[in-house]
C-alpha cells in the first residue's frame, strides 16, 4: 500500500471520536421508546419534500413511512412483494425460465434458510446486529406505512397502480429488513441468481444443463464489479477549491423508474440527529446528504463483492467435493414457489462451506469433476442502516472515517464527502471480499489469474481450507477487507469518482498498490471520469467559460449542467473530416450508406447535450456502435488527457457512422435535442437533457432510442442531484430529484421536479429553521398514533 494512502490520528483517537462524538450503541432512551406512540411533526416544503421532526427514532420512523407511503405506496409495496418471493404469485409467470420464477426461488431460500432472522441475532451495537435505534426506526416506519394504508385502505389508494390489488396488505418489520437485505446482496448473489437457481449437477459425463443463466453470464463478462444500471458521479471540494469550505456534488445515476428511485427528506431528532438528503424509497434512512457540517454522497464502486471457489468433486458423486483431502457433501434445499397462485414451481438448490454453487455456461460449469459456489461478503451486511444513522452524525470527515472504520457497512459503493473546516475525503470503503495480495498468488489458479488480472474477479482453490478468505485484524466482520487495506484520500484541494476506480480519486496523489479485487490502476479511465477531472481542472484555472477561479454551488450547478460531450470534443472534427473526404461506407449489415447529411449535422452541432443542441444523436449512436476509437496511446503521466486523436484509419469507425445512421432512419439527424429525447408524465412529453456515458457525458442519461421516433422513455441518469457548501452560518446550496418526488400519476409532486430538470431549474438546500420557514408553500400537520 502507498505510504500516502491514508493519514489518519492514532487509534486510540479514532475509537474516542466514535464512542464520544457519535453515541455509538443503544441510547439511554431505546428501552423507553418501545412503551410510547408515535408522533411526527411533517413540515411539507416545495416540490412536496418532508421535513420530520420527532421526539425519538422510533417516532422519526414513523413520520417517515407514513409521508413515504403518501407519496410511493405502490414501489414499497413491490418491493416487499419481491424480498418475500411473491413476485411470480402476484404478476404471473410462464415456467420456470420466467425471471418472476428466478426471483422467487432465490428469495424463497432466503425465507427457508432463515437468512435474515439470523441477522437480527446478537449483541446489539450496530455490528453484530442492528442497535435499538435503528430497529426503533424501523418499528416506526412500518407503523406509520400501516397508520396511512388503514386510513385510505387499499381500494381508496390514490396510485392506480395498485389501487385495489390484493399484493398491498399492511407490512411488518421483517419486511423492511428482508428488502434491506435484497439491496445489500444486489452486487453479489443476487446479480448471479441466474446461475444459482439454474446450478443442477450433471447427470451423465458432460455439463449440467445451465438454464437460463445470462444474468449471471453478464456478470462474468463485466469488467469491474459496478453494477448494471447504476452509477454515478461525486466531487468532494476542499477549501482551496471553494471560497474557504468544503463542498459536494451529489449525482448518483439510477434507475428512474421501480424499486430504485430516490426519496428527499430532512429528518430530525433535535439533538441526536439532523440530516437533509435523499434515501433509496422504502429505507428510512438518510444514505446520500448533508448535516450542519459535514456532506457526502456514494458513487458505484468497481470492486467484487464475492469470490469464486474452485470445487473439486469427489469421483461419482457429482454434490460432494474435497477440502484438505477430506469429503464434505453439498447442502440440497428444495424451495417451491407458486406462480400465477395455482403452479407450484420447485428447484433444489445447493450449498457448500462457501455459499451457494452456481453455472455460468463456458466458464463456471459444473462437471462431474468441477462446481464452482460464491462466497457473498454482503450476505451477513446487517450494519448499513446503522452506519448511515452514524454518518449522518459525524462532524467532519475524519469523525466520518472513523465510523467507516468500525461499521464497514457500504455495501456496493465509493464514499465522497467534505467537511465545514475545508477537507474533503474519497474511500472506498466498501465490504469487500479478503483477497489480499499474498492470497491471490497463492490461492486463483494459473488458470484463472488472467480473470482476476482482468475483472477483479478471483476464483480461489477450494479444496484447501488455507485458501479461505481468512480475517483482517482490523475488520469488522471476518471475510472482508479491513480499514488498512482500503484506499482513502483526504485532500483540501479535491476528489473525485464517476464509476472508475480508487486509483485516480485525486490525480495529483494516486492511490496504488491495494488488491486487484478493488479495482484496476495505472489503467485508462473512462471518457465520462476524464471529463469530470477535466471540469474541475478547468474551474480550477479559470479556463471555463465561467467567470473567475474556483467554485461556488451555483457554479459547480454550472458545470454539472453545461453537458459537455468529452468524447466528441476529441475527435468530431477527425471524424468530421473524414466522412466529408469519404461520404460513403459500408454499414455492419454490408449495406452502403450515405454519410453527407451525418457529417452535416456533427460540423453544425454545438458539442452539447442541451435541448437545442442538433445533431447530438447522431453522435450518441456513433459512439453506441463503438466509433470512438484512438490512434494514440494511453499515458500514465497524462490520464486525464490521453489518449485523445481519433484513428481515422480504423475502418470501424466509418462502419460505426454507418451503422448510427441506419439506426436514426427516419428521425432527422439535425433534429434539436430536446424534440426527439424526452419522458412522460401523463400525457405530456418533457424534454430531458443530458447524454449518454459511453460519449463521454457527465450529466448522463440513458433513454434507448425508438426507431423512427427517437427516445421517448428515459431508463436511468441522473437522479438525486446535490450542490451543498457547508459554510458558518450552515449549509447552503441546490438540489433536485428529477423524476420527482412520487410515483402516483395523480400527486401533486408527480412531475413538478422533471419540468424543473428540463430547464436547468433547481431547488434550494432547506436545512435551517430559516431556510424551511422561508419556503412559500410550506404545508404543516402531525401524524400520530397511541399505542394499544
Amino acid at each position: 500500500m502507498s505510504p500516502l494512502s491514508v493519514r489518519l490520528g492514532s487509534a486510540a483517537t479514532v475509537l474516542g471520536l466514535i464512542v464520544a462524538g457519535l453515541g455509538v450503541g443503544p441510547s439511554p432512551a431505546s428501552g423507553h421508546e418501545r412503551d410510547r406512540g408515535y408522533s411526527a411533526l411533517i413540515r411539507r416544503a416545495s416540490y412536496g419534500v418532508p421535513h420530520i421532526t420527532a421526539r425519538d427514532f422510533a417516532s422519526l420512523g414513523f413520520g417517515i413511512g407514513y409521508v413515504q407511503a403518501e407519496d410511493n405506496i405502490c414501489v414499497i409495496a413491490e418491493k416487499v412483494v419481491t424480498a418475500n418471493a411473491e413476485r411470480s404469485r402476484w404478476f404471473g409467470a410462464a415456467g420456470p425460465g420466467d425471471a418472476n420464477v428466478r426471483s422467487d426461488l432465490f428469495f424463497r431460500k432466503a425465507i427457508d434458510d432463515g437468512t435474515v432472522e439470523r441477522l437480527l441475532d446478537g449483541r446489539r451495537d450496530g455490528v453484530r446486529s442492528p442497535s435499538d435505534d435503528v430497529r426503533d426506526q424501523i418499528r416506526g416506519f412500518v407503523a406509520g406505512y400501516n397508520h396511512h394504508l388503514r386510513r385510505t385502505g387499499v381500494p381508496n389508494l390514490s396510485d392506480p397502480a395498485c389501487r385495489g390489488k390484493p399484493w398491498v396488505r399492511p407490512l411488518t418489520e421483517m419486511d423492511i429488513w428482508r428488502t434491506s437485505w435484497a439491496s445489500m446482496v444486489r452486487a453479489g448473489s443476487r446479480a448471479l441468481l441466474d446461475g444459482i437457481v439454474a446450478a443442477a449437477p450433471p447427470a451423465g459425463a458432460g455439463p449440467a444443463g445451465a438454464g437460463d443463466a445470462a444474468g449471471a453470464a453478464a456478470v462474468v463478462a463485466a469488467r469491474d464489479g459496478a453494477g448494471a444500471g447504476i452509477g454515478s458521479n461525486a466531487y468532494g471540494l476542499g477549501a482551496r477549491a471553494t471560497t474557504g469550505g468544503g463542498m459536494v456534488l451529489a449525482n448518483p445515476h439510477f434507475p428512474w423508474q421501480g424499486a430504485e428511485r430516490f426519496y428527499r427528506m430532512h429528518l430530525k431528532v433535535p439533538g441526536r440527529y439532523d440530516v437533509e438528503g435523499a434515501a433509496l424509497i422504502g429505507d428510512p434512512i438518510v444514505e446520500i446528504g448533508h448535516n450542519r457540517t459535514l456532506a457526502w454522497s456514494h458513487t458505484v464502486s468497481t470492486a467484487r463483492r464475492f469470490v469464486w471457489h474452485r470445487l473439486s468433486l469427489v469421483p461419482g458423486d457429482p454434490t460432494s467435493y474435497y477440502v484438505d483431502g477430506r469429503p464434505e457433501k453439498m447442502r440440497a434445499r428444495t424451495v417451491t414457489v407458486q406462480a400465477g397462485g395455482t403452479v407450484a414451481v420447485s428447484r433444489t438448490l445447493y450449498d457448500t462451506r462457501f455459499g451457494p454453487v452456481v453455472v455460468v455456461p463456458g466458464t463456471f460449469d459444473w462437471t462431474p469433476t468441477t462446481a464452482y459456489a460464491i462466497t457473498d461478503v454482503n450476505a451477513g451486511n446487517n450494519r448499513a442502516f446503522d452506519g448511515w444513522l452514524r454518518m449522518g452524525q459525524a462532524k467532519d470527515v475524519r469523525q466520518l472515517k472513523a465510523v467507516l472504520d468500525r461499521y464497514q457497512f457500504l455495501p456496493w459503493v465509493n464514499v465522497i464527502a467534505a467537511d465545514s473546516r475545508g477537507e474533503a475525503m474519497y474511500g472506498d470503503h466498501s465490504v469487500v471480499p479478503r483477497v489480499t495480495h499474498a492470497l491471490a498468488a497463492a490461492c486463483i489458479p494459473a488458470s484463472f489469474q488472467p480473470l482476476y488480472a482482468a475483472s477483479g474477479q478471483a476464483v480461489l482453490d477450494g479444496s484447501r481450507s488455507d485458501c479461505a478468505l481468512g480475517a483482517d485484524p482490523d475488520a469488522a466482520v471476518p471475510g472482508i477487507l479491513g480499514p488498512a487495506n482500503l484506499p482513502v484520500r483526504f485532500r483540501d484541494d479535491y476528489v473525485t469518482n464517476s464509476n472508475d476506480s480508487h486509483w485516480l480519486a485525486s490525480p495529483a496523489a494516486p492511490l496504488e498498490g491495494f488488491p486487484r479485487i478493488l479495482g484496476n490502476e495505472r489503467t485508462e479511465r473512462s471518457l465520462r471520469t476524464r471529463l469530470g477531472l477535466d471540469q474541475i481542472q478547468q474551474r480550477l484555472a479559470g479556463t471555463d467559460d465561467l467567470p473567475g477561479r474556483g467554485f461556488t454551488t451555483g457554479r459547480l450547478w454550472h458545470t454539472v449542467f453545461g453537458n459537455r460531450v468529452y468524447g466528441a470534443e476529441l475527435v468530431r472534427d477527425d471524424l468530421v473530416a473524414l466522412c466529408r473526404a469519404q461520404p460513403t461506407a459500408t454499414a455492419s449489415n454490408g449495406a452502403t450508406v450515405e454519410l453527407a447529411a451525418a457529417c452535416t449535422a456533427l460540423a453544425r452541432w454545438d458539442l452539447r447535450v442541451d435541448l437545442d443542441s442538433r445533431g447530438a444523436h447522431v453522435f450518441t449512436e456513433f459512439a453506441l456502435a463503438g466509433g470512438i476509437r484512438f490512434a494514440d496511446t494511453f499515458d500514465v503521466a497524462d490520464p486525464v488527457h490521453t489518449p485523445r486523436r481519433l484513428d481515422t484509419a480504423d475502418p470501424r469507425v466509418r462502419t460505426a457512422l454507418a451503422d448510427a445512421v441506419q439506426r436514426l432512419a427516419g428521425i432527422r439527424l439535425d433534429a434539436k435535442l430536446g424534440d426527439i429525447h424526452t419522458d412522460s408524465r401523463g400525457e405530456r412529453r418533457i424534454p430531458i437533457h443530458g447524454g449518454r456515458g459511453e460519449a463521454g457525458v457527465f450529466n448522463v442519461i440513458t433513454n434507448p432510442l425508438v426507431p423512427g421516433v427517437g427516445y421517448p422513455k428515459v431508463v436511468h441518469g441522473t437522479s438525486y442531484v446535490m450542490a451543498v457548501e457547508l459554510g458558518p452560518h450552515g449549509p447552503a446550496g441546490r438540489q433536485i430529484l428529477t423524476y420527482s418526488q412520487s410515483t402516483d400519476p395523480n400527486s401533486p409532486w408527480y412531475a413538478d421536479q422533471t419540468r424543473l430538470y428540463s430547464r436547468k431549474g433547481w431547488d434550494t438546500i432547506k436545512y435551517t429553521e430559516a431556510q424551511i420557514a422561508a419556503d412559500p408553500n410550506l404545508r404543516t400537520y402531525r401524524v400520530s398514533q397511541q399505542r394499544g
